[in-house]
């Protein structure tokens, strides 16, 4: 017994001791599996390197790590991100952009009334659903999920281009409310960019893996994320490697709509951060609301929370920042660029997908068909 014990001792310390030679004088294996967040606003992709667990968040062409989620339809061509956003300007009528709220979603007549008036471009009423008419050399149709198809495929042909092979797989993440519905038109719009998704996740889960909390001994996590299109709030309980997203809060923010004859022309100038602050004070106040909605729905008090984690461009803020760490009594974890935190936890997740090592303790998440997103206004 003693010898086999031996032998069995051998054999693992040699294959540990063949990982470690792989890892430092072998060509590293090229990621298969891509992690896509096809947000609101704004679009990324990344990868996980395998051997050293690195993730890459991939630029586009002028380097810029996340793009525009912008489509334009002209009379030539079809321009995606940063070319879309020089064209919203010039041709407004036929520049989309948040297409991303009302893929796979089924409006009410009185909300999809709402929805046509706010934006410059035609929204349509196709039994609930929505499509967009724009004119390039005649006027057609498109869909969301044709839209995000668009975009999908600007960031799988920047994968590409990076990586100097084709890819076909994916991991995408979706907000936490998402229905069957919506996920599957996400999986549809994918699907038109040649992609193959191997896995939905959730934003808020994807956060957390960002910030190693799928590793890490944490049992409630606030994810608090505030960007340029949404503030959501969701509360995320975590057993092993398993996520349930226990309660969600939020409001998606709207844009005004423009009054006939008045000048999108913006005068700019400098302010002071102290008259900054004052001005924005009861909006940063407001941030505590879907918190606290979220902590009595989830039944929990706030000293319970064992990580509070920030995403979004907005949560850079300096009194953003400061309200969430006098609330909780304690700082928020800021150790990840909040505007990439999504699109790392993604490719992490894809990189787990893909069999890359070291090997990571993947995310399951475990649906909660009874959950309800609340919005306060």
């Amino acid at each position: 017994m003693a010898g086999e014990m031996t032998i069995l001792g051998s054999a693992v310390l040699t294959l540990l001791l063949a990982g470690y030679l792989a890892q430092q004088y072998l060509p590293l294996p090229t990621p298969k599996v891509i992690g896509i967040d096809l947000g609101t606003t704004y679009c990324s992709v990344g990868v996980f390197f395998p051997g050293t667990g690195k993730v890459k968040v991939i630029p586009d062409e002028n380097g810029h790590i996340s793009i525009p989620s912008m489509v334009s339809f002209t009379d030539s061509d079809v321009y995606v991100g940063y070319e879309s956003l020089e064209l919203a300007d010039s041709d407004p009528q036929n520049t989309i952009y948040d297409a991303k709220r009302f893929i796979g979603k089924i409006f009410t007549p009185e909300e999809l009334e709402a929805e046509i008036g706010r934006y410059p471009f035609k929204v349509l009423n196709k039994n609930g659903m929505v499509e967009f008419s724009v004119t390039s050399n005649e006027t057609i149709t498109v869909s969301p999920e044709y839209v995000g198809s668009r975009l999908l495929l600007k960031l799988k042909e920047m994968a590409e281009e990076y990586l100097g092979m084709p890819v076909a797989n994916a991991v995408i993440s979706v907000p936490a409310e998402f229905d069957l519905k919506q996920r599957n038109s996400t999986i549809e719009a994918a699907n038109l960019a040649g992609l193959k998704i191997l896995r939905v996740i959730n934003e808020p889960t994807a956060a957390a893996m960002a910030y190693g909390l799928h590793k890490a001994d944490v049992f409630h996590v606030l994810v608090i994320d505030l960007g340029g299109g949404t503030l959501d709030v969701s509360l995320l309980n975590k057993q092993g490697g398993m996520f349930l997203t226990r309660a969600m809060s939020g409001k998606k923010n709207t844009r005004r709509e423009k009054k006939s004859g008045e000048s999108q022309v913006l005068f700019e100038t400098e302010i002071s951060r102290k008259l900054f602050d004052t001005l924005n004070e009861d909006l940063f106040q407001k941030i505590l609301i879907p918190i606290q909605q979220v902590l009595k729905e989830g039944h929990l008090e706030k000293t319970e929370i064992d990580e509070v984690v920030l995403v979004g461009g907005s949560t850079r803020i300096p009194r953003i920042r400061q309200v969430i760490q006098e609330f909780f009594g304690k700082d928020p974890n800021t150790s990840v660029d909040p505007d990439l935190a999504v699109v790392t936890g993604v490719a992490i997740q894809a990189g787990i997908d893909g069999g890359s090592w070291p090997l990571q303790v993947s995310a399951l998440e475990i649906p909660n068909k009874h959950l309800q997103k609340t919005n306060f206004n």
